[in-house]
């Protein structure tokens, strides 16, 4: 998952992350070493805890932002962001690629799913945030 733009929310990118991990793998995040030693401890049932944050700039000066996530969501919820933060969200809403349906922009901005259906943009004037979900 990456985030471009130059933007002030990296707490959207940590949706991604653990989406991917959760809807491609739905092994516990504890088990997991790829990214290094994981946290051990108890996410409280329908919540989700930043875990990680990786912040990079690519050579064209598009910032990069992603953060990795732990997740306890309800039956029928996944990992998902509303309002620029880490949430569970209905699983349906991440199956059909409805993305904007779970509020991922900050309040006045403006969502719409990319073209690809492979994330969303939030947008306020000529500032312009994209998520993409990638695998």
């Amino acid at each position: 998952m990456k985030l471009w733009g130059r933007s002030s929310w990296p707490l959207q990118a940590a949706f991604l992350v653990a989406l991917v991990m959760l809807c491609v793998d739905p092994v516990s995040a504890g088990s997991r070493n790829h990214r290094g030693p994981t946290v051990s401890y108890q996410v409280k049932q329908g919540t989700c805890e930043v875990v990680a944050i990786h912040r990079c700039c690519n050579k064209n000066k598009i910032e990069e932002r992603s953060q990795t996530v732990k997740c306890s969501c309800f039956p029928g919820q996944v990992a998902g962001t509303t309002r620029a933060r880490p949430s569970c969200v209905e699983a349906s809403i991440v199956a059909q690629k409805w993305w904007c349906q779970m509020h991922p922009c900050m309040d006045g901005e403006e969502c719409k799913v990319l073209p690809d259906l492979k994330g969303w943009s939030c947008s306020t004037g000529n500032k312009v945030k994209t998520t993409k979900v990638t695998r």
